[in-house]
Formats: structure tokens, sequence, C-alpha cells
């Protein structure tokens, strides 16, 4: 697991968590046979898209966190060490997503947690929401397909 010094380092690993759940939504969601959930599962992609243009302008300008505060953010715990492969179960693919969607929440209260300005706290939070949703919809699934 990574260690965070800084603001930085966890955006950028927040933006590279977000690269690789789109290429996981867009390959989880040709295994999908059910069309209105495949088009669900497109949709977590193109918002994770969202999110990484959205870290991506807080990184840019970075204004308004505390490094001192990285150290105790544990977000580097938080994070699942499985990976996707091609020998995963659908049900297996929804558990690994709904681990990723909590480590992605985690991260972006944590950082909103030490952020000095208002609308990067609004953001994050508001990132923080969509992920929490996302989840949610994949535990329906999951609870539906281990019924």
């Amino acid at each position: 697991m990574p260690r965070f010094r800084s603001v930085q380092d966890i955006l950028d690993f927040a933006i590279g968590q977000e690269i690789e759940a789109h290429d996981f939504y867009m390959s989880l969601a040709e295994t999908v046979i059910d069309v209105d959930l495949r088009e669900t599962i497109k949709g977590f992609a193109i918002d994770e898209v969202q999110h990484r243009i959205h870290l991506e302008a807080i990184r840019a300008g970075e204004i308004g966190f505390i490094d001192d505060a990285v150290g105790s953010l544990d977000v580097a715990e938080t994070a699942p060490e499985a990976e996707p492969s091609v020998e995963m179960s659908y049900v297996d693919l929804l558990a690994l997503a709904m681990k990723k969607e909590k480590t992605a929440f985690r991260i972006y209260t944590n950082l909103a947690s030490i952020t000095t300005n208002e609308r990067f706290r609004d953001t994050l939070l508001g990132l923080a929401r969509e992920e929490a949703q996302h989840k949610l919809r994949l535990e329906i699934e999951y609870d539906w397909e281990t019924a």
C-alpha cells in the first residue's frame, strides 16, 4: 500500500483509482446481460471520468489543504488489494466493485476533513455521495444475484 506524505500524493492516488474504476466498469458492463443494468454500469464509468476531472482541477489548484493532517487520514489501509481478472465471477466482480467504491468514499470524505476551502470540501463531499450511491446500487445487484 502506498504511504501518503502530501495531499498531492492522495490526489494522484485518487485520480489513478478513478481511471481504474472507469476501465473496470467498462469491462464489467461487457459481462452484464441485462440491458438496463449494463447502462447503469456504463453510467458509473462516465461518473468516474467526471470524478477524475474534478480531482485534476483540485490538484491543479491544490489550494486549501492541510498537509500536516495527511498522516492521519488512514486512506492507504482502505484500498482493496484484489484486482479484477477474467477468472472472476460476476458476483466476485460486484464484491470488488463495492470495495472500490467504499475506498473512494473514504478517500473523499477524509480529504474533505482536511481542506480549508469550502468549495473544495463541497466538491469532495459530492464525489463521496456519488461513490456511496454507486456502492448502494452494486449492493442491490449483489443481493439480487446471491439471493
